[in-house]
């Protein structure tokens, strides 16, 4: 439990008299404090992880309040500042909580709405900290990996987890979108109420969209591919957001996952400028794991071993040379694809290997057709083994209509349900 002494408060204010006074107030109720004249010192103490609370003049020469918390915001946008004013300048208070301040004070300060404003702002960002803490200990846990990019990720999950807005998720199939966007429901105060996700295509009228937002009121939707949906049930969804936001009640939160940048579905006027616009402000891209090669060898050797512990039998070694192999790999399917090769590795099928199937022209006795027949049929089989019977995700990786697909696979009496491997 976080005590009261351990959330630091600083004082920025450049009238020393003030400072003195404020400070042995707070010191006095047992708060921690540090007291600065110039804004610029102080902001050089604040970081990004920084637990405190921020207590600022709103004029001062050096830098003014209004700028000083645009600074603190762009920091983390979590930090909460308490703002000093005028007496009677409720104008500037107000614009400063526009911008960002979490409440304000008139001059002269009165030693007990200062007390108790504290105190209350104190409980608030007590309760956030913990819940950090609790993000910390989770996210290592949930996405694995030592790279500078995976830690990127958990920084963008751990602040957006705690605020209260929508989020879009951009990257390729099987970086893991959807277990950031489960993650972001999951670690946020909505995590007692309905989780939904839906795809694009499933929403195919405003009734639909309607009814969904209703079901999932307080808990989280995300949607996939919104550039699916028609004009009209976008058009419906631009509405709800909006009134959302210029109300200040989210009743929902929607996290949004998009395969490619939602620019190219807006060239393509798939996507509506105003959804688009209200879709993208906030928003961060996961990258793909060729982009993580430093990540591939830990993640294989997690899931083989889950894998194993399933299947009841001892973790194989594995050859250094095959780590080379993996990392060579382009991974057109991501971590999906690669969970799913440990998980054939651990049943004995060793996908990805040096086996050459190009075989000198000598020996093709098979006519042409055949011999494109056998190769088609091979190439669908490995990706049906290496997304374990996930249609959707095979067609993506082969870059193939799913219903073509789909006929493929009756041609060459294919059965997704004899690919899937739940372990």
């Amino acid at each position: 439990m976080i005590l009261k002494n351990d959330i630091q408060v600083v004082l920025i204010d450049d009238d020393q008299h003030v400072l003195d006074s404020c400070q042995h107030l707070l010191q006095l109720a047992g708060y921690t404090t540090r007291a600065f004249q110039d804004p610029c010192q102080a902001l050089e103490q604040i970081h990004s992880n920084w637990s405190g609370v921020i207590l600022t003049d709103i004029y001062m020469p050096t830098m003014s309040g209004m700028d000083l918390i645009d600074k603190v915001k762009e920091i983390s946008p979590h930090l909460p500042i308490i703002t000093i004013t005028g007496h009677g300048d409720i104008s500037m208070a107000v614009e400063a909580m526009q911008k960002g301040a979490i409440d304000y004070l008139e001059k002269p300060l009165k030693p007990k709405k200062l007390l108790n404003l504290l105190e209350k702002v104190i409980r608030q960002r007590t309760k956030m900290v913990e819940q950090w803490q609790r993000i910390e200990n989770v996210l290592p846990e949930q996405l694995l990996g030592d790279s500078d990019e995976i830690e990127v990720i958990r920084q963008h999950i751990k602040l957006l987890a705690t605020a209260d807005k929508d989020v879009l998720i951009q990257g390729e199939n099987g970086v893991g979108r959807y277990t950031a966007a489960k993650l972001l429901h999951e670690l946020s105060p909505r995590k007692e109420y309905p989780l939904f996700v839906k795809h694009g295509d499933d929403l195919d009228s405003v009734s639909k969209l309607e009814q969904v937002f209703i079901e999932a009121e307080h808990g989280t939707i995300i949607l996939h591919d919104p550039s699916d949906m028609s004009e009209k049930v976008q058009r419906f969804l631009s509405h709800i957001l909006l009134n959302q936001e210029r109300s200040g009640k989210r009743t929902v939160k929607l996290l949004v996952v998009f395969g490619e940048h939602p620019e190219v579905y807006l060239q393509k006027n798939c996507l509506l400028p105003e959804l688009y616009y209200l879709l993208s402000q906030v928003r961060f891209v996961i990258p793909p794991l060729r982009k993580r090669a430093n990540d591939i060898t830990l993640l294989f050797q997690h899931f083989l071993k889950s894998s194993c512990a399933l299947l009841g039998k001892q973790t194989p070694k594995i050859d250094k040379a095959y780590f080379t192999t993996l990392k060579r790999h382009q991974w057109p399917g991501n971590i999906r694809e690669l969970k799913n090769v440990a998980e054939l590795y651990a049943i004995g099928i060793v996908k990805l290997s040096t086996a050459n199937r190009v075989h000198p022209i000598e020996q093709m006795k098979n006519p042409l057709d055949n011999l494109v027949e056998q190769y088609e049929k091979q190439l669908i089989e490995d990706a049906l083994y290496l997304f374990s019977g996930q249609v959707n995700d095979v067609s993506d990786y082969l870059q193939i209509q799913r219903k073509k697909l789909y006929l493929r696979m009756k041609k060459y009496n294919l059965d997704k349900a004899n690919y899937k491997f739940d372990i």
